[in-house]
């Protein structure tokens, strides 16, 4: 039971690289295919949640300069907002798909005046979908773990390695793209 608020809690933070992670402690045998499904699915569509909150409280002045952090301008703000309440399938599937893109996105969800129910559809049936693609990766690798460690403890070692591995590649490339881009996600 730690072992998985640990994982919710990680989920929240980083999702893909915990949710791989999670994939390889499945193929070991330490955790279960269906609560790290669950606990991926839950944490993705709670954080999402809560970027779509921000953004509906966007217009507040005290929220503005945040949302300019978070890589939403306000004229980016404007063309976001007019495409995310004309295509929000579209623009959920993008941003599940680019990771980078979900921020402003859902930000952008929120300050268009999506109906939360609507927003919520679609974020849970994409974020199944990738969970189920994000485990399946780690099943995988973890199928290559399994076969160098004999105990659930040095299982458990490798997996955390792979998901800092994974980890550093991550913020290095999301380093990279936004000093390229000026601090603005593209």
């Amino acid at each position: 039971m730690q072992l998985h608020l640990t994982l919710a809690a990680l989920m929240l933070l980083e999702g893909p690289i915990t949710t791989v992670a999670a994939g390889s402690l499945v193929a070991t045998g330490v955790l279960s295919l269906v609560p790290v499904w669950v606990l991926a699915v839950c944490a993705d569509v709670v954080s999402d949640s809560l970027l779509f909150l921000l953004g509906r409280y966007g217009r507040h002045p005290r929220v503005a300069p945040l949302l300019a952090r978070f890589g939403l301008s306000a004229d980016r703000a404007d063309r976001l907002r007019d495409r995310v309440g004309r295509h929000l399938p579209r623009v959920v599937v993008g941003a599940k798909l680019v990771d980078l893109g979900a921020v402003p996105a859902f930000l952008a969800a929120g300050l268009a005046g999506v109906r939360y129910r609507r927003f919520l559809a679609w974020i849970a049936l994409t974020s199944a979908v990738r969970a189920a693609v994000l485990v399946a990766l780690g099943v995988l690798a973890g199928q290559h773990v399994a076969a160098l460690v004999d105990t659930p403890g040095a299982a458990v070692a490798v997996s955390a390695a792979l998901g800092a591995v994974l980890l550093t590649v991550s913020l290095v490339v999301k380093k990279t793209l936004t000093h390229r881009t000026r601090g603005a996600l593209p």
